[in-house]
């Protein structure tokens, strides 16, 4: 059992309360999942080839007081790029000034245990182990603006409570997902990904799924015909919430086992496991609430 949320605004007067409008949606689904919690938020797009990479510290040696200048110095010497830092604790936002490919490999190489969390052009990533409040705290998640965020309280059944197993998962660039449920055909799905060389990092049935459907965006099937796909790919119980540089997407199972709510007005959209995560929202009384149907694809555009 697991909470997942997910925000859209429409109205542009909101993006900046986006992450304080947020933070009730995740801590009311700490009973659904109270081992460890995330969220990636999607911000305005980097300029030109820029792109940024999310990165976790907290299973080096520094932890939290990790050398993120040192780092950004090493690649400056190394490599002959100039990066920029946005440092939160263990966590920090890396931009580059092009393709972040030679700084991946880099990192992969001379810093192990540094966690490469996401990278794209406009995605941010945070997750960690502990209680949805506390994971809210640490990374301040109630000062975040943008245009939607995709979010998740975790309770792990299949796998070990670490932050590499925490959700969202991401693959490619400015795609992430969220899950609650489970499938049934995670390691038939990495056999088949793996001949097309798809690298996976956990033993978790999510990221399974993140990569099929990341793999299919990347084959050049909409998000539509990936989701479609999907459907005849991903067997077991689940409640899938995608993001993407400027789209929100839900889909759930053909038995729909697992819960998910939807409010939506003129000025947002808002998603959740359980409605308790939507009461506090602007104008709630008002808003269209509907439960997704069975094996059905729903996309809002940011």
């Amino acid at each position: 059992m697991c909470g997942i949320v997910g925000l859209l605004v429409k109205d542009p007067a909101l993006q900046s309360r986006l992450g304080a409008l947020m933070v009730p949606m995740l801590i009311g689904m700490t009973g659904r999942g109270p081992d460890s919690a995330g969220l990636a938020v999607f911000t305005p797009p980097l300029a030109g080839e820029a792109r940024k990479l999310s990165l976790y510290s907290g299973q080096t040696d520094a932890g939290a007081d990790f050398d993120w200048s040192g780092l950004g110095e090493a690649l400056r010497t190394q490599l002959g790029i100039s990066t920029a830092f946005v440092a939160h604790g263990n966590h920090a936002v890396l931009s580059v000034p092009g393709s972040p490919e030679s700084v991946k490999a880099w990192i992969r190489a001379h810093a192990p245990q540094l966690h490469i969390l996401s990278t794209g052009r406009v995605i941010d990533l945070y997750k960690d182990t502990g209680a949805p409040a506390e994971v809210a705290a640490r990374y301040d998640f109630e000062q975040l603006t943008g245009s939607h965020l995709v979010g998740h309280t975790r309770m792990a059944t299949e796998s070990a409570v670490t932050p590499d197993r925490a959700h969202p998962f991401t693959a490619g660039e400015d795609f992430c997902l969220v899950h609650n449920g489970s499938l049934s055909n995670p390691n038939g799905v990495r056999r088949m990904l793996e001949p097309h060389g798809i690298r996976f990092e956990t033993d978790n049935d999510t990221e399974a799924a993140c990569r099929f459907l990341e793999w299919r965006l990347r084959e050049g099937d909409g998000l539509e015909a990936a989701l479609q796909k999907g459907f005849e790919a991903l067997d077991g119980f689940y409640t899938f919430l995608m993001g993407t540089a400027d789209q929100l997407a839900l889909i759930r199972d053909p038995f729909a086992c697992k819960p998910a709510v939807v409010a939506e007005t003129d000025a947002y959209v808002a998603i959740a496991s359980e409605f308790r995560s939507l009461a506090h929202l602007p104008d709630i009384a008002h808003a269209h609430v509907f439960e997704p149907a069975p094996e059905e694809m729903y996309v809002w555009n940011a």
